[in-house]
């Protein structure tokens, strides 16, 4: 017996966007990965219903063989995600049914998680875990929902999590726990295997495609219900989910950069609300629109120690760069008594900028409008496109060997600790120390293993590492992100600060330096008192005010091409056609690798109607863009605008 379905051919192609009709065998359901014929090649497609009807004059092809079943809801999910995010179904599916090759050889296994992070279960929660995991239960019972997890670092988040994903488990359905970057996912994987065993998977883009496939199988035949892993793995080919945890929910790398550009944020509640599962958004330092929207479980401060007290040092008064006076003073602390400290400074290389004092110029990306680092290999680099040039002894404007370096990186700051503290083994985090998970995994090992050291680098040193010892962490600046042209600025501030400090005093006492050149500004000032809900109150009421998010959608367009005057005349067309919506611009950005680019930017209740119809504008326009050279993204709900 034969039948005819739906099927969306996995191709990126925009003009392709629709359904076609194929005949089926009479067992294939809807969510079946089938093996076609397209045109004149093979291609995989995806059931989307299989009680189609016969189109009109014209005879279905039959579909070759069955290559994987998805399960329906995510089907619906992958389309819901195409639809939201003004994608293509095609495009989503694709992240729902990833490519899987032929299976070569023994099954290759994941490599196991670093011992680093294995922190036993606790032998009873505390008072507010219970209460937590109590009311999440209860969800889990009676038809799912989203709660808010909330509570300083070391609060017992991850204990909640690993309680609720073994109640999910218990009631024979699965787990997914989401953690924001790869470089995240060895530490937690640690802790989750040590209560799960074998039956956790993992998936993140880091894997090859023969360990994804084998881990997809580990998931879709129930041997592994708990799966861990990144962006991505909200995705995760479960059966019957009962549990879904975005961990450190308030960072921006669960947004998606390209199409489709959805937040695994959003995708994880709309998962949630289709399975009848419970998604729980845990942070220190939440989202104004997670604080605003969700049901509250409070978890509040340490449980084995206090929150380590915060000093803010005013550089404006010091010295002292990098490492002011007081900061030197703790840093020689732990080098004659022993310790360890983490230090922050948001910008790699030696010096963010390269001046002549002679005729002022400074050495810049001739491909995008930033300002080339110095670096210590005596290269000048564009943190954006990658362009490097030799950096010289003089000016090429003006031949002046009168070259000063402005500001400090990581690689300089590692040379003053050395001069200042030698007795302190330096350990370097950041993307030109860090180039491959097993980097990572070996430098943080080393920390952990130090009596006497100092962890320094860029943000990733505040992202979720739990170490014994740490008596100390400080931010060198605090400014870094504080002046750039973006509504989530304070917002981010506020976070990696927080983040960073509860880092420090994890097993006794710890301290906080915060070097800022803007002691008053509300993000040093409640960072300081881990202020959380002061610093939200202050934040949701400046975005109300404002019409951004929670309380109005954001929809961005961004558009780019040799000529800035063609990019902008195209948002401007674009704009004309758009009457009914609030937008702002378009507006000039920054060039980035040899292309200039602006945005148009609109406010709106209603963003899947904006993102649509400006998709429908953009497609239209779209043969006259090409001859310009132009492109154009639509981006519902962008991290930065």
């Amino acid at each position: 017996m034969s039948r005819l379905a739906s099927v969306y051919p996995i191709v990126s192609a925009r003009a392709l966007a629709r359904p076609f009709t194929y005949e089926i065998a009479d067992e294939v359901e809807k969510g079946a990965v089938l093996a076609i014929r397209f045109g004149n090649a093979r291609r995989r497609g995806v059931v989307v219903d299989a009680d189609a009807e016969a189109p009109p004059d014209v005879e279905p092809v039959a579909a070759e063989r069955v290559l994987e079943t998805l399960p329906p809801t995510l089907v619906d999910l992958a389309l819901w995600v195409a639809d939201y995010y003004g994608s293509t179904p095609a495009r989503a599916l694709a992240l729902v049914a990833p490519y899987q090759p032929a299976r070569r050889g023994e099954r290759r296994e994941v490599a196991a998680a670093s011992a680093l992070a294995a922190e036993p279960a606790p032998a009873q929660l505390s008072e507010s875990q219970e209460v937590a995991l109590a009311r999440i239960e209860s969800l889990l019972a009676t038809g799912g929902g989203n709660v808010m997890l909330s509570g300083a670092t070391g609060s017992g988040k991850t204990e909640v999590y690993i309680r609720a994903c073994a109640a999910a488990v218990a009631a024979g359905r699965g787990a997914i726990v989401l953690v924001p970057e790869i470089a995240l996912t060895p530490q937690t994987l640690g802790r989750f295997r040590a209560r799960f065993g074998d039956r956790v998977a993992v998936l993140h883009s880091g894997l090859t495609e023969a360990e994804r496939r084998d881990e997809r199988e580990r998931i879709v035949s129930g041997e592994a219900p708990v799966v861990v892993g990144a962006r991505s793995a909200v995705f995760a080919p479960l059966r019957s989910l009962g549990v879904i945890c975005v961990d450190e929910e308030h960072d921006a790398s669960y947004k998606q950069e390209s199409d489709p550009r959805y937040d695994a944020r959003t995708v994880a509640a709309k998962r949630a609300a289709l399975e009848g599962a419970v998604a729980i958004f845990g942070s220190a330092t939440p989202r104004p629109e997670s604080w605003h929207a969700l049901e509250r479980l409070e978890l509040g401060g340490r449980i084995a120690a206090p929150l380590p007290t915060v000093r803010v040092v005013d550089l404006r008064q010091e010295t002292g760069y990098p490492l002011s006076t007081p900061l030197l003073a703790e840093l020689g602390r732990l080098a004659e008594d022993g310790g360890k400290a983490i230090v922050l400074l948001n910008r790699r290389g030696v010096a963010p900028a390269l001046h002549c004092r002679a005729c002022g110029a400074t050495r810049r990306c001739p491909n995008c409008d930033v300002a080339f680092t110095l670096h210590g290999d005596g290269t000048l680099r564009c943190h954006h496109c990658g362009a490097r040039e030799p950096a010289g002894e003089t000016c090429p404007a003006c031949g002046s060997p009168e070259l000063a370096r402005i500001g400090a990186g990581t690689q300089r700051l590692e040379r003053e600790l050395e001069k200042h503290v030698p007795e302190l083994e330096r350990i370097r985090l950041d993307a030109d120390a860090i180039a491959k998970p097993e980097q990572l995994r070996e430098a943080l090992e080393r920390f952990a293993r130090a009596e006497r050291a100092v962890l320094v680098g860029t943000q990733m040193v505040a992202k979720g590492h739990h170490f014994a010892g740490v008596e100390l962490a400080a931010v060198v600046d605090a400014d870094t992100g504080l002046g750039l042209p973006d509504f989530r600025a304070e917002e981010r501030t506020f976070q990696l600060l927080t983040q960073l400090a509860g880092r420090s005093g994890r097993d006794a006492p710890g301290r906080v330096i915060i070097q800022t050149f803007q002691p008053e500004s509300r993000a040093v000032e409640h960072a300081a008192r881990h202020d959380v809900a002061g610093f939200l109150a202050g934040e949701l009421e400046r975005r109300r005010a404002l019409g951004y998010p929670p309380f109005r959608h954001l929809v961005r367009v961004l558009a780019s091409g040799p000529e800035l005057a063609d990019a902008t005349r195209a948002l401007e067309e674009l704009k004309a056609g758009l009457p009914d919506f609030e937008l702002l611009g378009p507006a000039p950005l920054l060039r980035l690798r040899g292309r200039h680019r602006a945005q148009l930017v609109g406010k709106t209740d209603r963003p899947r109607a904006l993102a649509s119809r400006a998709a429908t504008l953009l497609a239209a326009a779209a043969p006259a863009m090409r001859r310009a050279g132009l492109a154009a993204v639509v981006d519902v709900d962008p991290q930065s605008v």
